[in-house]
């Protein structure tokens, strides 16, 4: 089996079973508005088509390949995909009952979470699949792959915004800003693991 094989069969398997995981989730005490997420989600599912140039008539153009990488390059960004997907759902089991399986919501009894992941960065599950996203894109090399991943990059940092604003409305304000300063948003910093490390010394 080839790379790019094994890379769209990460993809489906982490699909299904993160479809499976929407019954693994608590009540909901409160959600977000929805005209906003679904446009986000139209952003999303926009950019996994152009990612994987699942285009009406199978068109030519957007299959069209612009780089073609050798066999060591495309296993690594195989292998950078499934650790991607594998990050997403550490974040998943971390965030346990408090995940929420569509939009934006508030659990009962929600709390900050900055643990784990949550450690590294305020969104690993966005984190884990920008990363396989751009490994993905990468290894497809086609004309639509690339603009998908930033499509899908657009939409995740405007989504993970809008879960911040929700977030400070319902949990207490300060707690999070708190979370924020010593946490970077999507990519590991060096500098707030400093900041981090000398408030716990």
């Amino acid at each position: 089996m080839s790379p790019e094989w094994i890379t769209t069969a990460l993809w489906f398997a982490w699909l299904v079973s993160w479809i499976i995981a929407t019954f693994w989730s608590s009540r909901v005490a409160k959600r977000g508005g929805w005209t906003s997420e679904i446009l986000l989600r139209g952003l999303i599912y926009l950019g996994a088509v152009l990612m994987f140039a699942l285009v009406p008539n199978h068109s030519d153009y957007a299959q069209k390949r612009l780089w073609r990488l050798d066999d060591f390059l495309q296993w690594l960004l195989t292998a950078m995909t499934a650790a991607g997907l594998s990050f997403t759902w550490w974040a998943r089991i971390h965030l346990g009952y408090l995940w929420s399986s569509w939009g934006m919501a508030a659990k009962a009894n929600h709390q900050v979470v900055d643990t784990g992941p949550y450690r590294l960065v305020r969104h690993p599950i966005y984190s884990g699949l920008l990363v396989a996203a751009f490994a993905t894109a990468l290894e497809k090399g086609t004309v639509a792959a690339s603009p998908g991943a930033a499509i899908l990059t657009l939409a995740l940092y405007l989504r993970a915004r809008r879960e911040e604003r929700f977030l400070r409305a319902e949990l207490r304000e300060r707690a999070y800003d708190a979370y924020a300063r010593k946490t970077p948003m999507l990519l590991p910093s060096i500098r707030h693991n400093r900041i981090s490390n000398a408030a716990g010394s």
